[in-house]
């Protein structure tokens, strides 16, 4: 997604107007259509560590983040987690099983504490029915979400840990939504569920780029300070 695509949050979280027209995926509507998509989006609010939606659960409803963060992952029995994606505010997320009318592939837990619009499945495809823009815009998304996935496997398999390490973090400060401090509220056991690796050896690393100047470590949270040096590693890696 180009910079000019990331979504710029309303200061009031209770102007479904402004907070909706901010989307990428709603910009384009008519008056008359955003209208509609305001009366069916409810605003609803999640503590932090609170589950949103588990994995197996129906798919009835589109979520939308005014503010806080939501991440996307499953546990195992044993209670080991992988995290696939952390979403942060101006961001959905829920639209597979919405589209395809299957169960939940992943558990969404707040992050933090969060602000989100609800959209009914029902009505959002009332409105999609209606709006051949909004499918358009739709299908762009979904690009942009395979090109995601696409970038984790990768991620995933590669051999050095500080490739792994600096691609994740340019990844989480690139998307959608991030902070413009390139700041990423993400603890090091999470960032270590995301790559596959032991919080331990992610700690380990992230002390040695801090040791640099190349990052700032602050409880609950990451700050790149170095970006180039970082995407140079990250493009280092996968040559």
């Amino acid at each position: 997604m180009l910079q000019d695509d990331k979504p710029t949050i309303a200061r009031s979280a209770g102007d479904k107007t402004n907070v909706l027209r901010n989307h990428p995926l709603f910009r384009d509507l008519g008056t008359e259509a955003l209208d509609q998509l305001c009366h069916y989006a409810k605003k609803r609010t999640f503590k932090r560590g609170v589950t949103i939606f588990a994995k197996g659960d129906p798919g009835q409803s589109l979520f939308f983040i005014i503010s806080g963060t939501v991440k996307i992952g499953v546990s195992s029995a044993d209670g080991r987690g992988a995290i696939f994606n952390m979403v942060d505010a101006g961001e959905m997320f829920g639209e597979i099983a919405v589209l395809d009318g299957l169960a939940r592939t992943a558990d969404a837990i707040a992050n933090s504490d969060c602000e989100l619009f609800v959209i009914d499945r029902r009505d959002f495809f009332s409105l999609l029915a209606s709006q051949p823009v909004l499918a358009t815009k739709l299908i762009e998304l979904l690009c942009v979400r395979l090109r995601w996935i696409s970038d984790h496997v990768e991620q995933v398999i590669f051999p050095d840990l500080s490739g792994k390490l600096a691609k994740a973090l340019i990844r989480l400060i690139d998307r959608p939504g991030a902070a413009v401090d390139k700041k990423i509220t993400i603890t090091q056991q999470e960032i270590g569920e995301m790559l596959g690796l032991s919080r331990e050896s992610v700690n380990k690393q992230l002390h040695e780029w801090a040791d640099r100047k190349l990052v700032r470590l602050q409880r609950g949270s990451i700050t790149v300070i170095d970006v180039d040096s970082l995407r140079s590693m990250a493009e280092r890696s996968q040559d």
